[in-house]
């Protein structure tokens, strides 16, 4: 089976994230996958609306593939790798076509920021949100993310995630105004087909126009971030923890 499955439902094109057993954790393949299917919602004239899920059940996207960092040397491996993934989020959150989210489960880390870079999002209680890299890895975001996580949460609420390395409740989430809205499991592709059948009778022009004016207000003033982001992949902490990380290894930080 595709790592990542694609398929037009109708006018509903349906990405689905599919490495069940990690978690469906990014790999480069997937990452290009879903640039690749960003490109095809706008390619297809009959394509009026885009999906994003996880097989499984039990997560959308628990972050990217950890084992993909060990080939990094450097801080501007680090720079190239936020550079390919704001470009792919770029791509996903200037989209056409309304996106919705559909969340069981784990959201973290690249998860959490394909989450933010679509339109809507859907979830059931058991779902968790965030980026916990302070206590495992060790690494940063770029600025773009950044700006994506302060955009949905505000500047508190991304502090406290992502310090605190806390993982929201889909109910927190909610009241954050991240997910839309929060059903059970057994209600969740009645919900989502509602959802669906809404957006599909709504004027095309008049969503794009929302979402584009939003996605160029957030945009707008978004500094440079590569220094921060060379300086923590490029530094010692982050190099002995991807190893820990894998190993189950206890990480001891040390700040350099």
């Amino acid at each position: 089976m595709s790592e990542l499955i694609v398929t037009t439902d109708g006018p509903v094109l349906r990405v689905v994230f599919n490495r069940p057993a990690q978690h469906n954790a990014l790999t480069w393949a997937m990452w290009d996958g879903l640039y690749d299917a960003c490109e095809r919602a706008d390619a297809d004239p009959g394509i009026k609306l885009l999906t994003i899920s996880g097989a499984g059940g039990r997560a959308f996207v628990a972050g990217t593939d950890i084992a993909q960092f060990t080939a990094f040397t450097d801080g501007e491996d680090g720079v190239a790798y936020e550079r390919k993934v704001e470009r792919i989020i770029g791509r996903l959150e200037s989209v056409k076509v309304p996106t919705l989210a559909v969340v069981q489960g784990y959201c973290v880390g690249a998860g959490l920021i394909v989450a933010a870079a679509c339109d809507l999002r859907l979830s059931v209680p058991g779902s968790r949100f965030g980026v916990p890299i302070a206590r495992t890895l060790g690494n940063c975001l770029s600025m773009n993310t950044y700006s994506l996580l302060v955009h949905h949460l505000g500047p508190a609420r991304t502090l406290d995630m992502l310090m605190r390395a806390r993982m929201f409740t889909a109910e927190e989430a909610h009241a954050a105004g991240f997910v839309g809205e929060v059903c059970q499991p057994e209600e969740l592709a009645d919900r989502q087909t509602e959802t669906e059948e809404r957006l599909l009778s709504h004027a095309p022009l008049s969503m794009w126009a929302a979402k584009e004016a939003v996605r160029r207000l957030r945009v707008a003033n978004v500094p440079d971030g590569d220094d921060i982001v060379a300086t923590v992949f490029g530094s010692d902490d982050f190099h002995r923890a991807v190893p820990a990380f894998l190993t189950k290894q206890q990480m001891t930080w040390e700040g350099h």
